[in-house]
């Protein structure tokens, strides 16, 4: 039920290529190529992406024109509908100077010709595929990629549907990675060598800029709290968490209305602090002096994180800038992306726990997420409420960002299952994950990537997807299986 602060969106720019020659050679040819254009734009529209259509290009001139309004219009992906056979001197000026990556969508409108009336005419009309060969070795000459060939028909292809929905939901990562504030407040919890990060290296390789930001600034819109603003967030709170009677685990407690007071005070100031400093998520780990206001606030956010991921601003703690952006990526293609981290293994069923005691994403939560009072954050200083959730049951993907000893980021992903059972009742996350062939077999590989310990986790299996962002992006991916 928390509605979402950011929207989805994405700036899809189209354009359809012909032979201009056969238009004067076949009456009504061109027509019916541009209503095929028209219903592929319609497919595109659906899935929720504003397109930029540029039209027919059918000669080299308009390929330059082509390429000089998409980049002034900023698209985030480049889609050229193939709807019959064209020379590659109309599709050059766009490949070689458009700054989004372009894939080639080749989607014929009969599934087979109709061979006792075969004629040239019909021929043309479903030459999709015949010059993306021309296309994709002229891209190679002119040194520039070529990310995708969707190849299908235009109708009832649910293959082909797929492959644009992805693409839809790549480019949704693009725009959301372009211009994104990625703030960073405190430092590095101690002794944790692969937490950090040059913010230099984050946006050369995601295009991400990092707001190095302070605590006082936290503590100052703390100190202006609203009281109303207050009010409604407890109101949210009640709304949106159960909070059961402890279980086993001597360090939890039921939620106090202590707790859950400075948890609703510290998610407001948050919220004021992620508008005042237009974040499009935030790293963040700070311990403070003892019986400081800055160590309670700091210590007292999760549950203001948790509820700012559901919105769809990504927060994670222990100053993980890499994980907040996978969070941002998983976000941006609606599969949530929680603060995660491998827990004990059931060796006796097979399964891994997975999660974190920070925050989580709470729209991919299975039922409601539970609040619990803690009397001590194990390894960090502090005390409060906390959220301890299952991840929804079904297919699940983990994605890291790690980096290689030449400083180069690198994506580990993989895919598994929730699965339904008890967890710890510990006041955190904690999913049953189980993978193929074996979940131990699994972790190894994994572990052998050489990742961070922190990973964002989501739900779906998206690991190809996330492949070809990385692969836009230029950043070496291993999708461990």
């Amino acid at each position: 039920m928390i509605e979402r602060k950011t929207v989805r969106r994405a700036k899809i720019g189209t354009f359809a290529v012909a032979h201009a020659t056969y238009f004067s050679q076949f009456d009504g040819l061109e027509e019916a190529l541009l209503g095929y254009h028209a219903e592929f734009i319609e497919k595109l529209t659906k899935n929720g992406v504003e397109v930029i259509d540029v039209g027919m290009v059918d000669a080299s001139e308009k390929g330059f024109e082509a390429c000089e309004r998409l980049n002034a219009d900023g698209v985030d992906l480049i889609m050229c509908n193939m709807i019959t056979y064209a020379t590659s001197s109309v599709f050059a000026p766009v490949i070689r100077d458009c700054k989004a990556p372009v894939i080639l969508v080749a989607l014929q409108p009969l599934s087979a010709l109709d061979y006792s009336r075969a004629n040239t005419r019909m021929q043309l009309e479903n030459d999709n595929i015949c010059s993306v060969p021309e296309f994709i070795g002229v891209a190679n000459r002119l040194g520039k990629k070529i990310y995708d060939v969707i190849i299908g028909t235009l109708y009832n292809d649910a293959q082909a549907e797929k492959e644009l929905s992805d693409w839809c939901d790549i480019a949704r990562v693009l725009h959301a990675l372009k211009g994104a504030r990625i703030g960073l407040m405190g430092h590095v919890m101690e002794a944790m060598y692969d937490m950090h990060a040059d913010p230099t290296a984050v946006f050369s390789a995601f295009g991400v800029h990092v707001p190095l930001l302070e605590v006082d600034d936290l503590i100052k819109l703390y100190r202006e709290l609203d009281e109303d603003a207050v009010k409604e967030k407890l109101a949210l709170i009640d709304r949106e968490f159960d909070m059961p009677e402890p279980v086993s685990d001597p360090v939890t407690s039921k939620l106090t209305d202590e707790d859950k007071l400075q948890a609703a005070k510290s998610a407001v100031a948050l919220d004021r602090f992620v508008e005042k400093y237009k974040l499009s998520g935030l790293a963040y780990y700070y311990e403070g002096e003892e019986n400081s206001l800055h160590r309670l606030v700091s210590s007292t956010l999760i549950v203001g994180n948790s509820i700012l991921n559901a919105q769809g601003i990504p927060m994670c703690g222990e100053y993980d800038v890499k994980t907040c952006i996978a969070m941002l990526i998983m976000d941006s293609l609606g599969i949530g992306g929680s603060f995660a981290e491998f827990h004990p293994f059931d060796f006796s069923e097979d399964f891994i726990l997975v999660g974190h005691d920070g925050p989580h994403h709470l729209a991919v939560a299975e039922g409601k997420p539970i609040l619990r009072s803690l009397k001590k954050y194990h390894g960090k200083p502090g005390h409060g409420a906390s959220v301890e959730f299952k991840l929804r049951e079904g297919d699940i993907t983990l994605m890291g960002i790690t980096q290689t000893a030449d400083g180069r980021f690198k994506l580990v992903v993989g895919e598994g299952i929730s699965k339904k059972g008890p967890i710890p009742p510990t006041g955190n996350t904690n999913t049953r994950a189980f993978f193929e062939p074996t979940t131990k077999e699994f972790v190894k590989k994994w572990v052998m990537e050489g990742p961070t310990h922190h990973y964002a986790l989501g739900v779906g299996h998206k690991a190809e997807v996330i492949a070809k962002i990385a692969d836009v992006l230029g950043i070496e991916c291993v999708i461990v299986r």
